[in-house]
């Protein structure tokens, strides 16, 4: 499967292997190396790499590989190192790797002429174009300027230094006279008393230091200064079996002439406390080795013979020493002093301790012993009685005056293992400073440092000075990421490029930890100011004061055996960035104390050689008695400190040395132990950042200061950002070489050095690139001229719209308004004038009564119902009072309605009485008839009346009805509404809540692969140590915490994750089950969807031409959205899957020209069934389901966000058609022929 797709997948000796994808799983990748075939290693994805097409191929710089990762990264070295090209840049880093063997061509005064003026990436990788760099950086930016060299021991750094000082002082440096040779010869004499062979390398500095050359404004060398930190004093007196004492004393025994040899009583290293317990072996070459007396042998050269290191000879070192000395300006005396102290300290070494019942407890030199106490007391100067009573007795105050305190004979060894530690470290302090006196300098425009400091160190046995190396290379480890990534990335985001964020792991907390208030330092110098120092109570503090710290951990949880036999109280872990280290802190309390015991400084001072007390300045005040207390870990912090503020005012430049095998041999390439200085050199994220970053960049006045003198008028009255496009533009550079910021022009790595060429041709040339810049520019004013018409009328007529929109919208909105405030008034206006009908029965009734007043009832009421009208009308009035106030008259009215029938029944009875009287025989006769009118009439009356009181109630009541019915109506509008706020307010708390979890995933994520990235530089650590010591290295499972990455996959039949791909494959298209073929259909897209986010991540060179997506660019961002937001801590609960057919058509960009492609798909249920590309200059891009299921789009319908885009669903015909007219029909059926195509709709229809 994809078996094109050439991969690095990891290997335990050569770190990456080269070969092909075999299977792809959910977590996991199986590859088949091609250099061991048969043989398939299954690594996680993030830890298989994409390899280039020509795996041959090897550039210069890094950053110009398709494929910009670790696994590259170590492939190139690895070729570039077989032909001897030990120089390769990342960007504007230099990575150098250590040859182990001279190279003098690349080194000469050619070379360095060659380099001179030159800008980096246009000759060939050198520590000299570095150096040139920093050089020009100072003059241009007026900045004083830093070169870090950083590596492990043994990488090269020492040399490097010496290369950058050689570079500086021979190109820039010639007239200063002596200074700059001063400055040069000042590195044999620190490496002398400064550097010893350790078990990784045979000239490792065991000091720090920071070379500053300095410079005038023209600019010349006017001097130099040295800074020291932090050297190594337990060597003086103690040596590991294969390491040697610092090389001054080999070069005292092995190359010192016989008159000073005598001089000094020099013999032969086994002759000296000091040396014997070490390595004892000279380095020589053959020819040495014949000038050596047997005299001068140990036994150990004379039963293995010589070291050998191409830079190394002990025979001839002291020559070199001593013209070191000659050529820095010391006198003969002063080198004849500097030599005394030095063998005084080895005698020193000599003077042996014995216990003697007649001190009380104490002891005394040994009879064989009192010779080198009697020479060495004459070298320095002093009464050997008095040495002798320093080195057995303490001197303590009392009230009755001074006694004396007999020492033990361990006591007095200590002693005397403190006081030559004392005066060799103080004599090294003095050579620096002497060197410094060599090349003084007044003032001082800037200068150019260059720091070489002791690299990384772990061994089995790590002490105090292991734990200040590291420190110090903790901060600067944190200085390169703050300079190289952080502050690059906040300039890229200030700039606007729009780069993507690299993240890295931040130091800090392990910085914290060492140097905060209640850090291993604050309670180191704790515990030594007890009077009883135990360094078993300080280990304790520290494991119960940071118990809960990740950085820090036991003895026990070592990967290593040896180091699992300490106690909890004997010894901690810190996990470094570049892997856990386990540290003894036996010796830490008395390695932490600078001070020596008043007695033996009172001692020095009783010298009566000047030379010797000047290296120890005399204390005021000071009793007898007490032990001044001095933290050394103090001392180095402010020294520390001090040297990072310097190098963060500074420019910097990068060197990362590389040591290319543990046996320090030449064309040995141990890929897996130069894999982890990569990675722990931080050179894997400055990769990343560099797929997308710019590392060379300039501001648009200095770039056109630069070549203003190359252009004529024309250009050089630009605007410096107009001059700087115009000039790209005409110069037809490639827009992805360059990037314009906001104030500055940015270049992708090398390509500054091609604009610099391209730009410093000769004059026919520049005079076509002016007639190139004036048409670009008259071209770019017009399209802004129509550019800018264009967009006025655009505006002009989005101005217009709104307009009109918002008439119509407050029109709208006010009619809404006067409805809401008038439509009580109006139906209370239209209920008063249903009441003038019944003023016209009333007027009807009232025309039958000859009663004035009842006549005028008529008219007053009419006049209240106009009244009513009229209030209505002219006064604010709410709803209920119109309503009170409309029941009311309706109720006058039919109170008035009623009395007037009363009053026209009552005159009707009158005028029946007087027509009885006078026809009281003709009433009586019919009295029997008029009664029974009568009783009828006013049943008539009677139920006439009630059905008026039954209407008037029946109207009352359907009048309540409506407006209750019109409330409720408004309630349940309003509930709906809140509702609906309520479900908005609920939804939005969710899509928070969600992203919040979304956020704290990531954070989480983020966290644990910070953890397994520990864990795996532990284990790697532990395995580079065990090679070394033949240790065993204990395995265990990964401590980091877990955090589910993506939702579990839905339960099956049968655990579909132990099946291959193929074989899932396989089963899609065999089987019959329905529920089984839906759970291998999402395992398979699973498995691709992690397959192609490893692919996403390990993707081309920004620079490179892009390869064609799965999918376009907004499908993928909305799959990435719909992943965020479903997401879920919690099992995911089985959604309903579409079903049925559906197509679709999503246009895309697809050139630079503005031209438009389209993308198609047929999806058969959730999952993708066939896809095609249609380009509108190249060949259409035809996919199925089954045989591209690696290049097909691996996301479900819903994922897509294809039924949620507008315009995006066509029709099945509209698919079909396109697919018949670019010849999909026949792929497909080619594709079913050969068995490759995966059972779907789209192959069921062609079998039909």
């Amino acid at each position: 499967m994809d078996g094109d797709h050439k991969v690095w997948v990891p290997h335990v000796d050569d770190g990456f292997q080269l070969g092909k994808i075999l299977d792809i799983g959910i977590d996991t990748i199986t590859v088949e190396p091609f250099k061991t075939p048969n043989k398939p290693i299954t690594a996680p994805y993030d830890r298989v790499f994409s390899a280039e097409e020509d795996e041959k191929k090897q550039v210069e710089d890094n950053c110009s590989l398709m494929y910009l990762n670790e696994a590259t990264l170590l492939n190139n070295l690895r070729l570039r190192y077989a032909k001897d090209s030990i120089y390769t840049y990342v960007a504007n880093i230099l990575i150098a790797v250590n040859p182990y063997k001279d190279m003098p061509k690349i080194y000469s005064s050619e070379s360095i002429k060659k380099y001179t003026g030159k800008s980096l990436g246009t000759l060939p990788p050198h520590v000299f174009a570095v150096a040139d760099k920093a050089f020009r950086d100072m003059l241009v930016t007026k900045r004083s300027q830093s070169v870090i060299v950083s590596g492990e021991s043994g990488a090269g750094k020492t040399e490097t230094t010496k290369y950058i000082l050689r570079y500086l002082t021979e190109s820039h440096g010639q007239s200063a006279g002596v200074i700059e040779q001063r400055i040069v010869e000042a590195n044999p004499l620190l490496e002398a008393f400064g550097n010893a062979k350790t078990v990784r390398n045979n000239n490792s500095s065991r000091f720090g230091k920071f070379v500053e050359m300095h410079f005038n404004a023209k600019p010349q060398v006017v001097g130099g200064y040295v800074s020291h930190y932090l050297l190594e004093k337990p060597r003086v007196c103690w040596q590991s079996k294969s390491e040697r004492n610092y090389h001054i004393f080999y070069y005292l025994c092995a190359g010192a002439p016989e008159k000073t040899r005598q001089a000094l009583r020099i013999t032969q290293p086994d002759d000296y406390q000091y040396m014997k317990n070490g390595n004892t072996q000279y380095f020589t070459t053959d020819q040495t080795t014949k000038q050596l007396q047997e005299n001068k042998k140990s036994y150990q050269f004379k039963k293995k013979g010589g070291l050998y290191d191409i830079k190394m000879d002990d025979v001839l070192g002291f020559g070199r020493v001593q013209e070191a000395m000659s050529k820095i300006g010391l006198a003969e005396k002063e080198q004849d002093e500097i030599l005394r102290v030095t063998a005084a300290v080895l005698h020193l070494g000599n003077i042996i301790f014995k216990s003697s019942d007649a001190m009380e407890g104490g002891s005394v030199v040994s009879e064989k012993a009192k010779a080198s106490l009697d020479f060495t007391a004459s070298l320095m100067s002093l009464k050997s009685q008095d040495l002798h009573e320093a080195l057995t007795c303490r001197k303590m105050n009392s009230v009755s005056g001074v006694i004396k305190v007999r020492l033990a004979e361990d006591q007095a060894s200590n002693a005397r293992d403190a006081l030559a530690k004392a005066i060799y470290s103080h004599l090294f302090d003095n050579i620096v400073s002497r060197i410094n006196q060599c090349f003084p300098f007044k003032s001082s425009a800037n200068f150019i440092g260059v720091l070489d400091i002791a690299g990384f160190e772990f061994f089995t046995v790590n002490s105090y000075e292991q734990f200040c190396i590291n420190y110090c290379n903790e901060k600067l480890q944190q200085f390169f990421n703050k300079r190289v990534l952080k502050e690059e990335q906040e300039l890229y985001a200030k700039e606007g490029l729009g780069v993507n964020e690299v993240t890295y792991v931040d130091n800090q907390d392990c910085i914290d930890l060492i140097e905060a208030k209640k850090g291993i330092m604050d309670l180191l110098d704790e515990e030594s100011k007890v009077p009883k120092a135990n360094p078993n109570n300080f280990t304790h503090s520290i494991h119960q004061t940071h118990k809960a710290h990740f950085r820090l951990t036991i003895p026990r949880k070592s990967k290593l055996t040896s180091h699992r036999n300490l106690r909890d109280d004997e010894g901690f872990i810190i996990r470094h960035f570049a892997g856990a280290v386990c540290y003894q802190t036996s010796e830490f309390i008395e390695k932490n104390n600078d001070a020596l015991h008043a007695s033996l400084e009172a001692i020095i001072q009783e010298s009566k050689d000047p030379f010797l007390k000047s290296l120890f300045p005399q204390r005021s005040n000071q009793k007898v008695q007490k032990l001044i207390f001095e933290s050394v870990g103090a001392k180095f912090k402010v020294q520390l400190g001090k040297l990072m503020d310097k190098l963060e005012s500074t420019g910097s430049t990068f060197i990362r040395c590389i040591k290319p095998n543990g046996k320090m041999v030449p064309s040995d390439f141990e890929g897996a132990q130069i894999l982890s200085q990569l990675q722990c050199s931080g050179m894997v994220s400055v990769l990343d950042l560099m797929q997308g970053g710019f590392p060379s960049r300039t501001n648009f006045a200095t770039l056109y200061q630069m070549y203003e003198k190359f252009l004529p008028k024309d250009l050089s009255s630009l605007d410096p950002r107009m001059f700087c496009r115009a000039l790209f533009h005409a110069l037809g550079l490639n827009d992805e070489d360059y990037k314009f910021g906001l104030t500055k022009i940015f270049f992708r790595p090398g390509k500054f050095a091609e604009f610099d060429q391209l730009l410093r041709s000769d004059p026919e040339h520049l005079k076509e690139l002016v007639k190139k810049v004036k048409r670009w520019l008259c071209c770019a004013r017009w399209r802004k001229a129509q550019y800018g018409t264009l967009m006025g009328i655009k505006l002009k007529n989005k101005i217009l719209y709104r307009r009109a929109a918002l008439v119509k919208m407050q029109s709208v909105f006010r009619a809404i308004l006067a409805m809401r405030k008038h439509r009580p008034r109006i139906r209370a206006l239209k209920n008063a004038r249903t009441l003038f009908s019944e003023i016209k029965k009333m007027t009807e009734i009232a025309k039958g009564i000859e009663d004035k007043k009842a006549k005028a009832s008529v008219k007053d009421t009419h006049q209240k119902i106009e009244q009513h009208i009229k209030k209505i009308k002219m006064t604010v009035m709410t709803r209920k009072q119109m309503e009170d106030e409309h029941l009311k008259i309706s109720a006058e009215l039919a109170a008035t309605i009623k009395n007037l029938m009363n009053l026209k029944k009552s005159e009707q009875a009158e005028k029946e009485r007087m027509r009885k009287i006078q026809e009281e025989m003709e009433r009586e006769r019919k009295r029997k008839e008029e009664e029974e009118r009568l009783r009828k009439m006013e049943e008539a009356e009677r139920e006439k009346k009630r059905k008026m009181d039954e209407e008037e109630r029946r109207r009352k009541v359907a009048i309540e009805e409506k407006h209750r019915k019109e409330e409720q109506e408004i309630q349940r509008q309003l509930e709906e509404e809140r509702k609906r706020l309520e479900e908005e307010r609920k939804q939005l708390e969710k899509d928070k809540k969600k992203q919040a979890e979304a956020v704290k995933r990531l954070e989480e994520e983020k966290k644990r692969q910070a953890q397994l990235e520990q864990e795996r530089l532990d284990q790697d650590m532990a395995h580079r140590l065990a090679a070394e010591s033949q240790a065993q290295v204990i395995q265990e499972p990964v401590t980091a915490m877990e955090i589910p990455v993506q939702a579990s996959a839905p339960k099956a039949k049968q655990d579909l994750s132990k099946l291959k791909y193929a074989e899932l494959r396989d089963m899609i298209n065999t089987s019959t089950d329905v529920e089984l073929l839906a759970s291998c259909k999402e395992e398979f897209h699973r498995r691709l969807k992690v397959y192609h986010a490893w692919k996403t991540k390990n993707k081309k060179n920004a620079t490179q031409k892009n390869e064609p997506q799965r999918a376009p660019e907004p499908i993928i961002e909305s799959a990435v959205e719909y992943n965020t937001l479903v997401q879920s801590p919690k099992p995911p609960t089985p959604q309903p899957q579409p079903k049925g057919q559906r197509y679709f058509r999503v246009p895309f960009a697809a050139g630079s020209m503005g031209q438009k492609g389209y993308w198609f798909a047929h999806f058969d249920g959730p999952w993708i069934a066939r896809q095609m590309e249609i380009h509108p200059n190249k060949v259409p891009v035809l996919l199925v389901a089954g045989k591209d299921d690696l290049n097909m789009c691996e996301m479900s319908l819903d994922e897509t966000g294809l039924t949620r885009r507008a315009q995006a669903e066509i029709l099945e015909r509209e698919f079909e058609a396109e697919w018949e007219r670019v010849g999909g029909r026949d792929y497909l059926l080619r594709a079913v022929r050969t068995h490759q195509a995966r059972p779907t709709a789209a192959t069921a229809k062609l079998a039909v």
